[in-house]
């Protein structure tokens, strides 16, 4: 009796020891890939040994547009993760998808989460919050599109100024292809992002109304405006002997820039992880071109990126513990470690402070490149940022346009009119779905 009464209670001590020590998980699904994922996983990793009740797990899951589509289905399946990357584009869609999500200032409060979203910089929370200016996800990895450049391949054709406007531009970049650059004088990734979305703010014109959406959903698309035909014409024409390449609709293609194939670039600021690991030339970072002509421009740059929404639908003590993980998260020294090595922007105006005080953008001025643009000039109904809605599919509809312009299939001006159609017709869908 007395082995057995021994037993049990050292079954039940066993029990009582593992249950104290189990841990909540919390899973996260992101995009990142490259150094932006070791990013990621070591600060998983940080935050799980800093304490013994929650484990932050990661999982992969695709480019931007895949987890945010397998962050949705997994919600309709009953499974989805506790936190979901999504792209800057995604908002309207996360905002309609009622029950989906948990807003950020609803959990911090229940939480009981120090947060202060007068702490975060506006410019960039501004895009995630309702206009009451309630955040509705939490800013992660913000950046801005940027001018990549290769000095070495610059200098080595004749090139002595980093180019400011877009003739510029393409005047050095025919002094690229006359110096042996064959097969690309100067490209992007992310085409809609790069030719429309970032071009409409720059130069202060509109991309659609209602503030490009931020002010209502019944928005309809206005991208077909002169400005923007003269420059995908100009795109057209140089596209012909690939002193302008095209370089696909995401960011597949950044490998153009390090290689040494192109010198000259147009991709997110937060490329800076990978642009430092791996190009063999010395490179920097300039602010977008702009057409001189153009009344106002250069305006200020939008952000891009992406930012973690919580889902619904989970457990109180599964909430605490991501609120836990977004308050690690902005920590004012994690924050400004977390820009200066991946080039994401700071998200808090603590982060942002201390690194401008350290002296750091004297030797880095690449990292403020971004933050340059976005705060250039007081934002415009143009240049707030942008909240559409299909904006997945949009993008997509938008790049096929731009395609077939660069083929030769359709003029400059017929591309820009059919990707305003086809979009305002996706934009009445969404419309429709949200208001019911």
């Amino acid at each position: 009796m007395k082995n057995k009464s021994f037993l049990a209670a050292l079954a039940l001590g066993l029990a009582t020891s593992t249950s104290a020590f189990a841990q909540t998980e919390i899973q996260w699904w992101h995009a990142m890939t490259g150094a932006n994922n070791e990013v990621v996983n070591k600060l998983a990793e940080e935050f799980n040994a800093s304490q013994k009740d929650y484990k932050v797990v990661v999982s992969y899951k695709g480019n931007y547009a895949d987890t945010m589509n397998a962050g949705i289905a997994a919600f309709r399946a009953g499974n989805a993760p506790h936190i979901l990357q999504v792209f800057e584009v995604g908002t309207a869609t996360m905002m309609g998808a009622k029950g989906a999500v948990k807003p950020v200032h609803e959990l911090m409060k229940e939480a009981g989460e120090k947060f202060d979203p007068q702490a975060y910089l506006p410019t960039i929370t501004g895009y995630y919050s309702t206009s009451q200016g309630e955040m509705l996800s939490f800013p992660f990895n913000s950046s801005s599109m940027v001018m990549w450049i290769n000095r070495d391949a610059l200098k080595k054709a004749g090139v002595n100024e980093i180019p400011k406007t877009w003739p510029e531009v393409f005047d050095a970049a025919k002094k690229l292809k006359a110096a042996g650059h064959d097969t690309c004088g100067f490209s992007n990734a992310w085409a809609s992002w790069a030719h429309i979305e970032q071009f409409s703010a720059w130069h202060n014109v509109p991309l659609a109304t209602k503030a490009n959406g931020l002010d209502g959903f019944d928005t309809e698309l206005k991208f077909n405006s002169p400005l923007h035909v003269k420059h995908l014409q100009n795109l057209v024409d140089l596209q012909k002997d690939k002193t302008y390449d095209y370089s696909g609709r995401d960011s597949r293609s950044e490998g153009r820039f390090t290689s040494g194939e192109c010198a000259i670039f147009l991709t997110s600021s937060g490329f800076y992880g990978n642009v430092k690991a791996n190009a063999k030339f010395d490179f920097t970072s300039a602010p977008m071109p702009y057409y001189p002509d153009a009344q106002g421009a250069p305006q200020n740059s939008i952000i891009g990126g992406a930012s973690l929404w919580v889902m619904g639908g989970k457990k109180a003590d599964e909430y605490k513990g991501v609120a836990k993980f977004l308050a690690f998260l902005s920590d004012t020294d994690r924050q400004a470690k977390l820009h200066q090595e991946s080039g994401y922007l700071p998200i808090t105006k603590a982060a942002y402070e201390k690194t401008k005080a350290s002296g750091f953008y004297e030797k880095n001025p690449v990292l403020q490149t971004p933050l340059i643009e976005l705060t250039n000039k007081e934002p415009t109904e143009n240049s707030r940022g942008l909240r559409l809605g299909n904006m997945v599919q949009m993008r997509d509809m938008w790049s096929e346009e731009i395609e077939a312009a660069l083929a030769g299939k359709k003029s400059a001006k017929e591309a820009l009119d059919s990707a305003v159609n086809r979009g305002n017709q996706l934009l009445r869908q969404f419309e429709r779905t949200v208001s019911r």
